[in-house]
């Protein structure tokens, strides 16, 4: 496992860490601030990644982390133990900090006085809770910055897993409008995650993938046991209190901390892997409601979904004009998709101690549900090759294609700017990779795809040879290698 000295649960994020450094560095060549704002998914590791930088850019920091419900007062005396406890102090850390400060006027002053003597990394976690504290907190950290602070070598990071809250700190009527830069820290991607089983079969990697995604602990808790991906999830599904089956509730927790409809249009898309789930099943209100009410709700909830939260996505076949109503849905996270598929249901059976049922139907659906959601990843993983393999280079978007009555379906195509260039089948198979029967019924279907004349065939799957009537192979292998920096 790629791991650092004295911290068991560290994995390498190479691109994350390029991108904090790039801000470093600006703000030590020119001499003046960075006020930084990072967000992303709750357990994404954002906080472990940042304070991983601190420590290890060798620069001066102070790295506070606020908790909901507390105090201005609590607030600040734990700003002072954090400064106090900082692996490289701030100057004078002694005196500045010697007792708690008595207002977030008297901290930045304090981190001004540091900054004279370099640059400074200041972190604070979880700043929608700070503010909430102190409403004031915004128009003093403005004040502070325009007047001092940006004229001094300080990256000032905050980071929070509220998305919503991160983004409304920039809009035009709040007191940081204009100062903020972004950066969204994502779970880990593939090739990230490649990086915690390196010596593993990719398609092994993979399969890792599509059960725990990129979140830091489950990939780590996983490493650590030992298992195989089946393995470890019938070990998860057989405790529940496993970070398997818990993650996914504290992530849901914090997208949505009220029941609403969003959260149950979510279930609906994550239990069924055809891409139609039954929407007007959902009950929008406890007291009823009428089919345009339902409508409405399930309209406005979708936009959350796929906009503020990027947590659903809507396809459409490639070729179809992007408002066509041929279209399917499907969950971007593939933990949650496989949360949903697997644990949300049987939650209740596993706490009353029959979590056999739940392993039971892991064991029957696994093959088949992996098969289906294995394929976004592959569209992804071949768009990206285009930026390794010639054959691909011309490629703008990867996408399925289907027909109305659901008759005929491809898995790939890959879409040029006046052309297809490409059309694959996916074919997941434990042993045994395409074969040339897969290969007839793909060229026969060519036949009905838009600008398909020139494209080329591939065959897509875990591990297996160029089969017959196949132009280009791509193994599980290929796909983990589209990650890798």
């Amino acid at each position: 496992m790629n791991i650092k000295p004295n911290s068991p649960t560290f994995i390498e994020r190479p691109a994350a860490f390029k991108e904090l450094q790039s801000h470093l560095d600006t703000v030590r060549k020119s001499g003046r601030g960075r006020l930084l704002a990072v967000r992303g998914r709750r357990q994404a590791g954002k906080s472990t990644l940042v304070e991983r930088f601190t420590q290890m850019s060798d620069v001066p920091s102070l790295f506070m982390t606020a908790a909901f419900g507390r105090s201005r007062a609590e607030h600040l005396q734990s700003l002072a133990t954090a400064a106090h406890e900082s692996l490289h102090p701030l100057p004078d850390v002694d005196v500045s900090f010697a007792t708690p400060p008595e207002s977030w006027q008297s901290v930045f002053t304090s981190i001004a006085l540091a900054a004279n003597d370099g640059p400074l990394i200041i972190v604070l976690d979880e700043f929608p809770w700070l503010t909430r504290a102190d409403r004031s907190l915004e128009g003093v950290l403005q004040a502070a910055w325009d007047r001092v602070l940006e004229k001094l070598p300080v990256l000032m990071i905050l980071i929070s897993s509220d998305a919503t809250m991160m983004q409304r700190l920039s809009t035009y009527d709040r007191p940081l409008f204009g100062r903020l830069r972004e950066m969204i820290v994502n779970p880990l991607d593939l090739g990230e995650v490649a990086g915690a089983f390196p010596s593993w079969f990719a398609g092994e990697t993979i399969d890792a993938y599509l059960t725990v995604g990129g979140y830091p602990r489950l990939v780590t808790d996983m490493a650590a046991s030992g298992k195989n991906p089946a393995e470890y999830v019938r070990q998860s599904l057989d405790n529940p209190v496993s970070p398997l089956l818990m993650i996914g509730r504290l992530v849901l927790g914090a997208e949505f901390p009220e029941p609403v409809t969003a959260a149950e249009i979510l279930a609906a898309i994550g239990s069924n892997d055809s891409g139609h789930p039954r929407f007007s099943e959902i009950s929008v209100d406890s007291d009823g409601a009428d089919a345009q009410s339902r409508a409405t709700a399930t309209s406005r909830a979708l936009k959350l979904l796929g906009g503020t939260k990027h947590l659903v996505e809507q396809e459409v076949p490639a070729w179809a004009e992007t408002k066509s109503r041929l279209r399917r849905y499907r969950i971007t996270d593939p933990y949650l998709r496989f949360w949903f598929r697997y644990v949300d249901d049987y939650s209740a059976i596993i706490e009353r101690g029959r979590s056999d049922l739940a392993i039971d139907h892991f064991e029957r659906d696994w093959s088949s549900w992996r098969g289906h959601s294995v394929e976004p990843l592959v569209r992804e993983s071949l768009f990206r090759l285009g930026a390794k393999r010639p054959e691909l280079k011309s490629i703008e978007r990867v996408l399925p294609w289907w027909t109305r009555d659901g008759q005929h379906e491809v898995d790939v195509v890959g879409v040029a700017r006046k052309a297809t260039a490409l059309l694959g089948t996916i074919k997941w198979r434990d042993s045994g990779g395409v074969t040339a029967r897969d290969m007839a019924e793909l060229g026969a279907a060519a036949a009905l795809i838009p600008h398909s004349e020139k494209a080329r065939l591939a065959a897509v799957c875990r591990q297996g040879d160029l089969p017959d009537g196949a132009d280009l192979l791509f193994t599980a292998h290929d796909i983990v290698d589209a990650w890798r920096q």
